[in-house]
């Protein structure tokens, strides 16, 4: 704030007196009667202040009006102004693309199967598993020499489609898990194992029943 302002200073911090602007507008509707009073009696008065004030409206409405040509020379590599919004637009488009590109969650690849095959009147004609959980996964497959008959206890994890995994079908490749009771399998501490992963080896769908591999 330049040295003399004080007034306004003033204003800032303590605000207006409560009929300040009302005291303002009836002040400046009364000063078109004040001029004419003065214009009637008095003479030699010169209005500097308003007169400068006029002359720089004038000049401004004439500036306006007045077409200029500019004599400057057009710059290197000046595109008009329809191009540039193009370009600009462009690279908007383009920052968003690398900044959508930094979230990207990479995809898992499954083998791809139709939509006519997967949601066919939103009906599974696959055998399923009454239990629908998710997947967890089984590294190792070790043969055994024996064949069980053992209760399957749910889906693991479906390879070939997520959908599958959800719904629970079993096809080959799925990871079931099998109730291993019957095996009297014990850990390490002593505990009886319960339940164990097996891989599907056939083609329950065509075969009516499922044969699978039991994995480590």
């Amino acid at each position: 704030m330049l040295q003399n302002e004080y007034i306004k200073l003033h204003h800032k911090r303590y605000g207006y007196h409560l009929d300040y602007h009302e005291k303002k507008r009836k002040k400046e509707s009364q000063e078109a009667h004040e001029h004419s009073k003065k214009a009637k009696k008095m003479t030699g008065l010169k209005h500097h202040a308003e007169k400068v004030q006029m002359k720089k409206i004038l000049k401004m409405h004439e500036k306006r009006n007045t077409k200029q040509k500019n004599d400057e020379k057009t710059p290197q590599g000046a595109v008009p102004g329809q191009y540039r919004a193009k370009v600009l637009s462009n690279t908007i488009k383009q920052k968003r693309k690398e900044k959508a590109g930094k979230c990207e969650v990479p995809l898992p690849t499954v083998c791809a199967r139709g939509e006519t095959e997967v949601l066919k009147k939103r009906m599974v004609t696959k055998v399923y598993g009454f239990t629908r959980e998710p997947s967890k996964y089984e590294r190792f497959i070790r043969l055994m020499a024996s064949t069980f008959c053992l209760p399957i206890l749910g889906v693991k994890k479906n390879p070939s489609f997520p959908l599958y995994t959800t719904l629970g079908v079993i096809i080959k490749c799925t990871v079931t898990e099998v109730n291993v009771s019957k095996l009297d399998l014990v850990m390490q501490g002593g505990k009886v194992i319960w339940g164990k992963y097996a891989r599907v080896t056939n083609n329950p769908e065509n075969e009516g029943c499922i044969n699978a591999i039991l994995l480590v």
